[in-house]
């Protein structure tokens, strides 16, 4: 969906005058984000979307994404890289979820070790966060592989 098309649906369940109060800004600056680039009454403003989106491939910086989800209440998992996509299927499903699984344990097990002394030091919370990371990009590629059926692309990843 193109940015401007998602400012006109959040413009309808929020009111532009809403937002711009919120923002400290005229509701016409608001409005003009909903406008299309490419309509003759573009105002040639970037909406913020566009110019986060811009940032972002340019720092090519993937704390930008998270720092943004964070403030949201969420979290980003990055995908697996597209690029090195494989189309055959013939490597079986066991292999990957059992890589998955390890992935699992191994949380489990830095978590179980990080509080066997009933606190958790500012590095072992790291640790249970890089794990915690390395746990949610592998779920997220497991399940991505299996709605597309490719396994040999999933195990492959796995092992990065």
């Amino acid at each position: 969906m193109k940015s401007h098309r998602l400012l006109k649906t959040v413009f309808k369940e929020k009111s532009v005058k809403h937002i711009a109060d919120q923002m400290n800004l005229s509701a016409s600056t608001v409005y003009k984000w909903a406008e299309s680039p490419d309509s003759g009454s573009a105002s040639g403003i970037a909406n913020p979307l566009d110019r986060a989106q811009s940032l972002i491939m340019a720092a090519d910086d993937p704390r930008l994404l998270r720092w943004l989800c964070e403030q949201s209440g969420g979290f980003f998992v990055e995908n697996s890289d597209p690029s090195s996509e494989e189309t055959s299927t013939d490597q079986t499903l066991a292999p990957a979820t059992s890589k998955v699984v390890k992935q699992f344990a191994d949380l489990l097990s830095t978590v179980a070790e990080a509080a066997a002394d009933s606190k958790i030091s500012a590095k072992e919370a790291s640790n249970i966060r890089r794990e915690w990371e390395r746990l949610k990009r592998a779920a997220e590629g497991y399940v991505k592989c299996c709605e597309e059926g490719n396994f040999k692309r999933l195990n492959r990843d796995l092992k990065k």
